[in-house]
């Protein structure tokens, strides 16, 4: 297997970066103000994976893009202080790059955001290829994104292996025909993403390397 599968098309947050403290407070931040006191830690976990646009709509139908707004200005404002990169991140995509991987990233962010973060992180230098929520119409679980990412790469489902940390990466790997891996560190837990059935679970991101016969 190892030989055949030569593309890798990666989810970015809690996969390559760590925004989940930027992504829970700007949740807290957006419920404090439209429903206060009605929101802690654990009740806005679930909104982390899904768009905006889903998570905001059924809370409040008529006013969800005032709530995107919120959502949006808070997480940029704190984007640089609050975000860090995961331990084996930057050297596994930097082995993988320079193993001849196309490498890829599909998300569910904006893509002015998805660059701040991999400039923040440095890994911009790795990824040309952005697919990301305002390049598509339907986000993942949809395959819409992941083979939209592989056409741009040049490749194909059988070729290819989504890595995430939320069951929407291991639901549009299979929806799309490629390998998947979860990642271990999801803030969601292990046991959350084994639910899903991905083909590798990854302690860390250097457990790709073997997978892929690097």
């Amino acid at each position: 297997m190892s030989n055949k599968i030569d593309t890798v098309l990666f989810d970015l947050d809690g996969t390559l970066i760590d925004t989940n403290e930027l992504i829970v407070s700007s949740f807290l931040h957006t419920m404090e103000t439209y429903f206060p006191g009605q929101y802690g830690r654990e009740d806005v976990l679930p909104f982390l994976g899904p768009s905006l646009q889903e998570t905001f709509e059924k809370l409040r139908p008529d006013g969800y893009e005032e709530m995107i707004k919120t959502y949006r200005t808070y997480n940029l404002e704190n984007h640089d202080m609050l975000v860090k990169e995961f331990a084996g991140v930057y050297e596994t995509v930097r082995t993988l790059k320079e193993n001849g991987f196309e490498l890829g990233i599909v998300t569910t962010k904006l893509s002015d955001v998805v660059q701040k973060g991999l400039k923040l992180t440095g890994l911009d230098e790795f990824f040309e290829v952005v697919v990301a929520l305002d390049h598509v119409e339907k986000p993942k679980p949809d395959p819409e994104p992941l083979l939209k990412a592989l056409e741009m790469l040049g490749s194909t489902p059988e070729r290819a292996i989504m890595v995430g940390d939320n069951h929407h990466d291991i639901l549009g790997g299979k929806n799309t025909g490629t390998k998947t891996a979860g990642v271990a560190w999801s803030i969601k837990g292990r046991e959350h993403l084994e639910k899903y059935n991905p083909d590798y679970i990854l302690e860390n991101m250097a457990d790709i390397l073997p997978i892929l016969g690097v």
